[in-house]
């Protein structure tokens, strides 16, 4: 009866086992079970190579990769040192140097490379820990110790493999497990994008010692990772983290879907997320003919080699993506080794035709979302012609400022109205200011550069904008002659006025017009019009001013019938946490609306004195998002 009990025992087990496969299928049935497996398959380093010879810009970031290991040779392992609560750094910069190392070793054959990163990977598997308590340091050091794991792995002593795989499980993957730790899962933003994909890379060279693992973490991340996508792309492509955070988030959910479909054959759909692929475009408008990005939110200001758009560009069958890289490209200058993910440029790049790139077709770009924006410019190829980036959205979303409404404007090869960009968190973290916490009242909006009287917007009686508040682009216009946006600011001054709407064109290729429309409540207020600006003030009369800078001139010539007073503010903040702010200047005007009434302000940018006459935004012809 007993050996009865256990057969029956056993045949349930099977029938559920079997039933749990059927519904769950094994994500790793696929599984390329040769190392390499990550992002480039054994052999196929040989058409890297063979590029290399042909053309010159492929060579040039080959070689830039060798001499930058050369470097990294003489160099000693990172330190587990942080930098207040961070890791980060570490861990970047082991990624950077574990990646071209192991490249330099695949493409040469040269064991001086891989024994360097070899070294890399053991003192790095050595320390006590990844720093899980900021798990983007923990998900950077698994990716970077799992693609050398896996793409040095027939060359690696077995014991060092055993301590590499080790150091993934017990340092990488088990604390992804821990509720304290894993919050990324759950997360809309740029973490699940990163941690998802630090993990996967780290099972994916790790599978067939740990199968079972693999199968938990790639389901995991496959479910979790849409959370991030659907809030990030949906519906156009728009990131709502900005130029910088774009390039960090979307490169990572790049290598998360390379490499599995690389190792597994599948993305399981994931590039097929509405919005994903166009989010090439995102990237590529927001950079003016200056080389400057519209730098909203906390991002940088400088376009560089994306390895992303490299991977959009082949995905899409789309070259005209590749027209600021290839630029790039021409003249990479030497900081380009400094990217830590660069050997995927030559990864995903290779086998495009660099001479088939041409300008992209459409000079507006226009993307909803949680920070919806309006990208548009005269041309693509002439220095001089005039870009505007307009920003609607809202201060809620991760990485915001208060900047709803605010704008960046470049013309004659210069930039006349820009954004601060974002602050070192470390030096706000160490002086305890609150900067994470985006409620009304934070701390976090007392910070200089982060709230509305920093940025090219509106403000009333000296009021914060919403915290909580929202814009979407509703409407706009890619009519060559005048193409324009139209927001309606109104839920970002919920309480100060009763309603503010602001539309940007550009009038005959030649000159750009901001127009306000606002309305009062019943009781008067003072309205700010701000603009940043990096070039020498001269105020000329009541409603010009003279903008000079590198020999160039602008003009600001506000039109309306409104009272104003133009004024400048110094860019100097009065905190000791803030960063400082040389040669700027805040410029514009104040106005005192009436209670009850209805006021419009035209504010041109142009090299002629005289302007046109603006109508309505209701009249603009545009159309409605």
């Amino acid at each position: 009866m007993k050996k009865v009990l256990i057969l029956i025992c056993l045949l349930l087990n099977n029938i559920v086992f079997a039933q749990e496969n059927k519904s769950s299928p094994d994500v790793l049935k696929s599984l390329k079970q040769a190392h390499p497996r990550l992002l480039l398959l054994k052999g196929e380093e040989q058409l890297i190579i063979d590029q290399t010879k042909k053309h010159k810009q492929w060579n040039t970031i080959h070689q830039g990769i060798l001499a930058e290991c050369n470097k990294i040779i003489d160099q000693p392992p990172v330190e587990r040192i942080k930098i207040g609560r961070r890791l980060l750094d570490k861990s970047r910069e082991c990624l950077r140097r574990v990646f071209q190392l192991s490249y330099a070793y695949r493409t040469t054959g040269d064991k001086k490379y891989l024994k360097r990163a070899e070294q890399e990977l053991l003192a790095v598997s050595a320390f006590e820990d990844w720093n899980p308590t900021h798990f983007l340091d923990v998900a950077e050091m698994t990716m970077a110790v799992a693609i050398g794991y896996d793409w040095l792995f027939d060359e690696l002593p077995e014991d060092s493999r055993k301590t590499i795989r080790e150091a993934i499980i017990t340092k990488g993957i088990n604390p992804s497990f821990e509720d304290k730790y894993n919050s990324f899962l759950k997360a809309e933003h740029n973490w699940n994008q990163v941690c998802n994909a630090g993990m996967t890379f780290g099972v994916l060279a790790i599978a067939e010692h740990e199968p079972e693992l693999a199968r938990k973490v790639i389901t995991r991340a496959v479910a979790s990772i849409p959370r991030a996508m659907k809030t990030s792309y949906e519906p156009d492509g728009a990131y709502p983290e900005g130029f910088s955070y774009w390039e960090y988030g979307t490169s990572f959910n790049v290598l998360f879907n390379s490499v599995i479909e690389k190792a597994l054959g599948t993305d399981f759909g994931l590039s097929n997320t509405p919005g994903f692929l166009k989010t090439a475009g995102f990237l590529q408008n927001l950079v003016g003919p200056t080389g400057l990005a519209d730098n909203w939110g906390d991002s940088g200001l400088r376009d560089g080699l994306s390895p992303a758009m490299f991977w959009f560009a082949d995905k899409t069958r789309d070259p005209s993506l590749l027209w600021n890289q290839k630029k790039l490209l021409d003249n990479p200058g030497t900081g380009f080794v400094r990217n830590r993910i660069l050997p995927a440029l030559l990864v995903w790049g290779v086998k495009t035709d660099l001479e088939s790139v041409r300008e992209p077709k459409k000079k507006i770009w226009v993307g909803q979302g949680p920070n919806p924006v309006g990208l548009m410019r005269t041309s693509w190829t002439d220095p001089n012609a005039i870009f505007v980036g307009f920003k609607a959205g809202s201060p809620s979303v991760n990485h915001a400022h208060m900047d709803v409404g605010s704008f960046v404007l470049d013309a004659n090869g210069e930039r006349w109205a820009m954004d601060f960009g974002m602050q070192d968190y470390n030096s706000l973290e160490t002086k305890g200011v609150d900067l994470w916490n985006r409620a009304q009242n934070s701390q976090r909006w007392e910070v200089f550069r982060l709230n509305n009287l920093a940025h090219n917007t509106l403000t009333f009686d000296g009021q914060l904008q919403q915290a909580k508040g929202y814009a979407k682009v509703d409407a706009w216009s890619d009519v060559a002659d005048k193409p324009a946006v139209i927001s309606d600011l109104s839920k970002m001054y919920e309480g100060q006025v009763a309603s503010a709407k602001r539309g940007i064109s550009i009038l005959n290729q030649r000159s750009v017009v901001v127009r306000d429309e606002v309305k009062t409540l019943d009781k008067p207020v003072t309205m700010r019009w701000n603009l940043l600006t990096p070039a020498t003030v001269r105020i000329v009369n009541g409603k010009t001013v003279e903008l000079s800078q590198h020999g160039k001139k602008m003009l600001l010539i506000i039109d309306t019938e409104a009272k104003i007073e133009i004024k400048t503010w110094s860019t100097t903040p009065t905190h000791d946490y803030d960063a400082p702010n040389p040669d700027t200047q805040f410029v514009g005007f104040e106005a005192q609306l009436p209670a009850n009434s209805e006021q419009h302000f035209n504010v041109h940018f142009t090299n002629e004195e005289q302007v046109d006459v603006i109508p309505a935004l209701a009249s603009w012809n545009v159309n409605k998002k």
